[in-house]
């Protein structure tokens, strides 16, 4: 006990010496300024990178899904509203967004060793690349549809009749979210066979399942109809 008393009095004593006061002032002052410096650095840095010239810096991006996004009603309509690349795909509350970065990190390994770098890659991996995004609006519940697009805020009256008995039904329950019914929305889909639809049609309402058949079934049986014997 009379070690500890000891040992409170010289830490006492250097403290509140005039030198180590003065020491420790402008230690406390030096952190407070480094650290707003580093959060306004850390800041600026992570707001370039979530901008569409960021996005689109990469030719894999520009020439193929952007270009996409360029024929969209997301990117020319008649309100003048805009949605750019990060808008559809970086949540924007602060910790999501830095959990979304902390995903997309490793996309810089898929630049470096050319995964998508050609445009035959880039259709090759189209379907995986799509059903990963979905997934991760599935899971988050179309958060960044939902920073721009509110249920509550939905006025069915102005919809299709068929829109809003879907959403109603669907989106309202919470059965399902955005992304299950609106894949295709900004950028073309992948082959969907084998995709499950987000939104079908009531079983009472089905009918009967038609045969598949290609192109070339189809002008068979046109040709056997109207020049038959040929």
């Amino acid at each position: 006990m009379q070690r500890i008393k000891k040992i409170a009095l010289w830490a006492g004593r250097v403290l509140t010496a005039p030198a180590a006061t003065l020491s420790l002032a402008f230690l406390t002052l030096g952190g407070f300024v480094g650290g707003v410096m580093f959060w306004g650095a850390f800041n600026t840095a992570l707001e370039l990178t979530n901008t569409e010239q960021f996005c689109i810096s990469c030719h894999e991006m520009e020439d193929n899904v952007y270009q996409e996004l360029t024929r969209t009603v997301h990117f020319s309509n008649r309100s003048g509203v805009r949605a750019s690349c990060p808008d559809c795909h970086v949540p924007h509350k602060w910790t999501d967004k830095i959990a979304r970065k902390m995903q997309a990190s490793k996309e810089v390994w898929g630049k470096i060793f050319g995964t998508i770098n050609t445009r035959r890659k880039f259709l090759d991996m189209r379907l995986y690349l799509a059903e990963h995004e979905w997934a991760r609006l599935k899971a988050n519940d179309s958060l960044e549809c939902r920073n721009c697009h509110s249920s509550v805020a939905m006025d069915l009256s102005k919809q299709t009749v068929r829109a809003a008995e879907i959403h109603t039904r669907y989106l309202l329950s919470g059965e399902a979210t955005c992304i299950d019914c609106h894949k295709g929305i900004a950028h073309e889909l992948p082959n969907m066979e084998g995709v499950d639809p987000g939104w079908k049609v009531r079983p009472e309402l089905q009918g009967e399942k038609l045969p598949k058949s290609s192109a070339i079934d189809e002008l068979e049986r046109l040709m056997a109809t109207y020049h038959p014997g040929r």
